[in-house]
């Protein structure tokens, strides 16, 4: 008896792909604004976490980013070698790193709030549909991180 095959579908009718290439698409369209405040992409994402709360630990953004601490200090080294946040040991636990914005981090906040009309313009979506689209992306996401061992969906 022969096995069956169990071959992927074409690239382009799996989920993961249209995922992953809308990122890159959503990336593409905030990519002229990023240039003008100087940022990344990745350090926007840092940054946004700082903007909802400051003064958190690599690990507290890390893991709001799904990703590993390790990933994540070279990109926090250059964010502060430009001058947008501070990294200090925490006095109460000194293998933890505190990560704070300066002045200038936090003046970058306004300036990127363009970047969602920018998405929005782009996409051709109303905010209504842009937001139940948002809140379906964040439930598959919870569901499949509450299926793989050792993760937690991000915040």
């Amino acid at each position: 008896m022969t096995k069956p095959h169990n071959d992927p579908p074409p690239l382009q009718e799996q989920l993961c792909y249209a995922i992953y290439t809308t990122g890159i698409a959503i990336q593409r369209a905030y990519k002229p604004l990023l240039d003008a405040l100087g940022l990344t992409y990745p350090q926007y994402l840092v940054l946004n976490v700082l903007w909802a709360e400051d003064g958190q630990t690599v690990g507290a953004i890390a893991n709001a980013l799904a990703l590993e601490s390790s990933t994540l200090t070279p990109l926090l080294k250059r964010l502060e070698t430009a001058g947008l946040l501070r990294r200090t040991r925490n006095l109460s636990n000194e293998r933890q790193v505190v990560i704070s914005l300066t002045e200038e981090g936090r003046g970058l906040q306004h300036g990127a709030g363009c970047l969602s009309d920018t998405l929005l313009a782009a996409s051709t979506q109303t905010p209504q549909e842009l937001a139940k689209l948002n809140r379906d992306m964040r439930y598959l996401r919870n569901a499949i991180y509450s299926q793989v061992g050792g993760w937690d969906a991000p915040a």
